[in-house]
């Protein structure tokens, strides 16, 4: 079926789950959207391609580096990596597909529980040529100075010279500098889009209606302002990690999540046992993420559940 949308993420073996969580959501919600995944390991590429999901693309990784990105792998992280390799996504999906008027990139840990034809609608109607996403923190949790204004999470960029010029620049400054520590300036490959408005005006878009874009920085307060949760286009599960073969929890957490919010984790955690259960089906490993030993760990969840915090923990049951 011919598609009239394009989206883009990048996962690796561990991801999986998650990311046949994210394709069924788009399938569901946007059904004539084509996901493209980029590869970042030969693990999750053969897992694709087995399973064989419709309006899924793969693009394997050795297709994307060449010398410029070759260089900057070699003294990053995996995620510093990844963070990357986002700037180029979108050329990538471009040259693939002649006929695309824009891409989208999408974290692989969003879930989609409404369809993205209103946050693109905002970016119509403003005529611009970029939509980009707020963290919209709650003041308690607003960490906008260290990581930046806005989350490369749901980023839309057409195929006019003025998205490409934006692209361009974004590319050269994440192959120069790109790492998980704080610098004034610079975070990973986030806060470059802090200045994005200022240098190109008109061409971004920045989405408006925040209700649509919710994550664990932002559900308690936009459940309040609404007297209770308006189910978002997609909730960003940040941090969600499979732990064990039947549980998993945020990892970085001490977020407030109302009840109302939980609701969301538990249809995720389904999506996710259901993503699983296909992965088994085909005789493909499922990966846990064993969290790391932390000193004084104890008294550190004391402390958050002290100040009224804690963490996510959900169970998964696999099913089809």
């Amino acid at each position: 079926m011919p598609s009239d949308e394009r989206f883009v993420t990048l996962l690796d073996s561990n991801f999986l789950p998650q990311g046949l969580a994210l394709a069924e959501s788009l399938g569901e919600h946007c059904p004539e959207g084509e996901l493209w995944i980029l590869c970042m390991d030969e693990e999750v590429e053969r897992s694709l391609t087995i399973l064989n999901m419709p309006n899924v693309r793969r693009i394997p990784l050795r297709e994307v580096e060449d010398a410029r990105l070759l260089t900057a792998k070699a003294d990053r992280s995996a995620r510093e990596y990844c963070w990357t390799l986002t700037a180029f996504t979108f050329d990538t999906v471009f040259k693939r597909c002649p006929g695309a008027k824009r891409v989208t990139f999408v974290d692989a840990d969003l879930y989609f529980f409404g369809s993205p034809r209103p946050l693109l609608a905002e970016l119509e109607q403003s005529e611009a040529s970029i939509l980009v996403t707020e963290h919209n923190f709650d003041p308690e949790y607003d960490k906008s100075e260290i990581v930046g204004r806005f989350c490369v999470q749901f980023l839309t960029m057409d195929t006019s010279e003025k998205a490409k010029e934006v692209r361009s620049l974004w590319q050269k400054q994440v192959l120069e500098w790109c790492y998980d520590r704080r610098e004034p300036e610079r975070f990973g490959d986030q806060k470059y889009l802090d200045s994005w408005p200022a240098l190109y005006g008109k061409r971004i878009h920045v989405l408006e209606d925040h209700r649509l874009a919710l994550a664990p920085w932002n559900v308690r307060m936009e459940a309040t302002r609404a007297g209770g949760l308006v189910k978002p286009a997609f909730y960003h599960f940040h941090s969600f990690r499979i732990t064990a073969p039947n549980r998993a929890r945020s990892v970085e957490g001490g977020y407030k999540i109302p009840r109302a919010g939980r609701i969301l984790y538990r249809a995720y955690a389904a999506a996710v046992g259901r993503a699983m259960f296909r992965i088994e089906a085909a005789c493909l490993p499922v990966h846990t993420v064993p969290l790391p030993k932390k000193p004084l760990a104890a008294l550190r969840r004391l402390a958050t559940l002290a100040l009224g915090r804690a963490d996510v923990y959900v169970r998964i049951r696999r099913s089809a």
